[in-house]
This record gives C-alpha cells, sequence and structure tokens, in this order.
C-alpha cells in the first residue's frame, strides 16, 4: 500500500484492542508510511509481525512499536490529542523503549521527511510528558 501523503511504501499493521481508540478511524489495522511518517485507517489484512525497520532503524521492534506509531499519527495536533499521546508514550515507555530517545532518532534519520515538524513536536511533547 503506498501513503496517500507522498505515495511512499507503507508498514500495515494490527492495531491491537486497546489501542483502537486511538487509531485513524479507529481502525483495527492502520499504515505507517515509510517516509513521511503519515499513519493511516488500513484494510484488516494486515502482517501478524510488523517490519517497522522499513520505516527506520531507529524505530522500536518490540511492542513498543505500535503505540509509538499511533502517537506519531496524533502529533499533527498536539492540543487536540494530547490525552492521547501521553498514554501511547507511556505505553511505550512501559515496554521498556525511551520514546523521547525514539524522536531523536527519527529526527535525525536522513531517510525520512516527516510531514510533521518532528524537531519541534519533540520538544513541546518533553514538556508534557515532564
Amino acid at each position: 500500500m503506498a501513503c496517500s501523503v507522498c505515495d511512499s511504501p507503507t508498514v500495515s499493521f494490527s492495531v491491537p484492542e486497546q489501542y483502537r481508540e486511538f487509531a485513524p478511524a479507529q481502525a483495527s489495522a492502520a499504515t505507517c508510511c515509510t517516509r513521511c511518517l503519515t499513519v493511516e485507517p488500513a484494510d484488516d489484512d494486515t502482517l501478524a509481525e510488523p517490519d517497522f525497520t522499513r520505516v527506520s532503524n531507529a524505530f522500536p521492534t518490540s511492542e513498543a512499536a505500535i503505540p509509538l506509531a499511533l502517537a506519531l499519527g496524533l502529533c499533527s495536533s498536539l492540543a487536540t490529542n494530547r490525552a492521547a499521546i501521553e498514554e501511547l508514550l507511556e505505553a511505550v515507555e512501559r515496554a521498556g523503549t525511551d520514546p523521547l530517545l525514539v524522536l531523536d532518532r527519527l529526527v535525525a534519520d536522513p531517510e525520512l521527511e516527516p510531514e510533521i515538524d518532528l524537531e519541534r513536536r519533540r520538544h513541546q511533547i518533553e514538556q508534557l510528558l515532564y
């Protein structure tokens, strides 16, 4: 599946029940663009084990990957999605991954061209979390 924003390849993933309320259109599956990090709803025919390293080697491969991807999808509006982003990033931390470190590494990845200003959002997210 190609990204509707930049036409790049995407990574499809199933959204666990506990995160569906944070998924685009509350879908049971979503995609994350390998270039602009846009997260969009997807058909239900997704991979059981998505390969988020296709997005970036900085992306977590553990159970932290899906909440991180969903949080990135909500970052276009921190004011509207503040509580959801906080909850998702707390899930990332509980899974043993430092979300701010991952954001730093995603910002530094030359292959990525995020649709949002990820560096600015990273600073704002740090203020939300601490």
